[in-house]
């Protein structure tokens, strides 16, 4: 099966070339045969006419010829020209003819000459032309039949056909590639849709423009539409995912103040408990809003980083950690993963609270493009990673530092979000002594899924 409509065009346009080629080679054939006998039918009668004015009847009432044809064909046997006279109980005829007979003819017209091909002499067919005469009212009427071998009229028409096929065959390639051309340019107005889907596909605010053409613009009108009740239904979404964030902010507030009732009434393990589940349901809740978000909206159409990265730096700066610790923004301006703005904070912002809850005194954040794709880097110079450590820190309630407060979510949250948008995330050693965080985003194509 072709899935290719550019394939599917040239097979076709192939096919419907060859078999107008074909018809035109029979047509043309047969037009060329026709053409042969009609010269032949006008030599051919102009001899038999000669011959008709030679016929007279001698003494004894007997049919003879005042003169012969002077074609030397008629005097040498077998030659393919014949001519033949019969009258009853006579026949006249040429000398070519040797011992052989012209086949006498069911019913002669009298008024004009006819043509036909039938079996000759010699097993050969011959194309025959033949009149019915009467040379005087006394004497019955004479058959005049004058003869040509048939194989001279093949052996031209095969020979033409050879010639009109070859002829046919290079027409066709030149036919065959003004198609492909053709093919080309009609398929062009969708390459270039095709380039501007990619635009839509990493950005959902993107719009394909007016094609410009009657027959495309349906098309990108459909997409136009399309996009845009993706984009609608992104912000219902992102509407709802806000909703229930803000929903249950009042149920765990409420249940912090029994918490605290709890412990000041003396209970502490059972308020630690309450705690500990709030705090599980607090991360577990914003993880899975933050997953749920990116998942729905996917690529955005690029973000400054290095805002991002101050915008969470200056936030940072005022918590009792984030105070010790020397941070460093060396991101540069041209560096825009694709996310949206408030997507990117939600990534990043785990990252770099784990990174200052580990952190001694320094953190930096890096970031670099190149002709592969873009990259973040997040080191500290903490403990790094866990040399006897086998599991992954980015698998789903596994920490770097088990002693630590926290639920084991920021380094899966991250991953998650990372993949959603098309990156990656790699945990390696820093050059500061600690861990090392890279998210690296390859550039996509038209052909690059989101």
């Amino acid at each position: 099966m072709i899935t290719s409509l550019r394939t599917r065009l040239l097979a076709g346009a192939a096919l419907a070339i060859m078999t107008a080629l074909v018809v035109a080679w029979l047509v043309m054939s047969l037009l060329f045969e026709r053409h042969l006998e009609r010269r032949m039918t006008v030599e051919m009668t102009g001899d038999a006419t000669r011959l008709a004015a030679a016929l007279t009847i001698n003494p004894a009432g007997g049919l003879a010829l005042t003169e012969d044809l002077p074609d030397p064909r008629l005097i040498t046997p077998a030659s393919g020209f014949y001519w033949q006279v019969s009258a009853p109980g006579q026949v006249l005829r040429s000398r070519s003819l040797w011992d052989q007979t012209l086949p006498a003819p069911p019913t002669a017209p009298a008024d004009a000459w006819a043509l036909r091909r039938t079996a000759g002499p010699f097993d050969g067919d011959v194309y025959l032309l033949e009149r019915s005469i009467r040379p005087d009212a006394e004497h019955p009427a004479a058959v005049i039949q004058l003869a040509r071998d048939a194989s001279g009229i093949a052996t031209a028409q095969a020979e033409f056909g050879r010639e009109l096929a070859g002829f046919l065959a290079i027409l066709w390639l030149f036919l065959i590639a003004a198609a492909w051309v053709q093919v080309h340019l009609g398929l062009q107005p969708l390459a270039g849709i095709r380039a501007r889907l990619a635009a839509l596909r990493s950005n959902s605010s993107a719009r394909l423009d007016d094609p410009g053409l009657s027959d495309v613009r349906p098309l990108t009108d459909a997409i136009n539409e399309l996009a845009d009740a993706r984009e609608a239904d992104l912000l219902k979404a992102r509407a709802r995912a806000a909703d229930l964030a803000h929903g249950l902010k009042t149920p765990l507030a409420a249940l912090k103040a029994q918490s605290r009732r709890v412990r000041d009434a003396g209970q502490i393990e059972i308020a630690d408990g309450l705690d500990r589940a709030i705090a599980s349901l607090a991360s577990t809740t914003e993880a899975e809003l933050a997953r749920s978000r990116i998942a729905a909206a996917g690529p955005g159409g690029g973000s400054p980083a290095r805002d991002v990265v101050d915008q969470l730096i200056s936030v940072l700066e005022q918590t009792d950690e984030g105070e010790m610790v020397a941070f460093t923004n060396a991101v540069p301006e041209d560096v825009e993963p694709p996310l949206h703005r408030d997507d990117l904070t939600e990534l990043l912002g785990p990252l770099l609270e784990n990174a200052v809850r580990f952190a001694r005194r320094q953190v930096a954040v890096h970031g670099e493009t190149g002709p592969a794709g873009l990259s973040i880097r997040i080191e500290d110079d903490g403990p790094g990673l866990p040399a006897q450590n086998p599991s992954d820190p980015t698998v789903r309630g596994v920490r770097l530092d088990q002693a630590s407060k926290g639920h084991g979510l920021g380094l899966s949250i991250a991953a998650t979000l990372a993949e959603a948008s098309g990156g990656q995330l790699q945990l390696t050693q820093s050059a500061l002594g600690g861990l090392s965080v890279r998210i690296d985003w390859p550039h996509r194509d038209a052909t690059t899924p989101a």
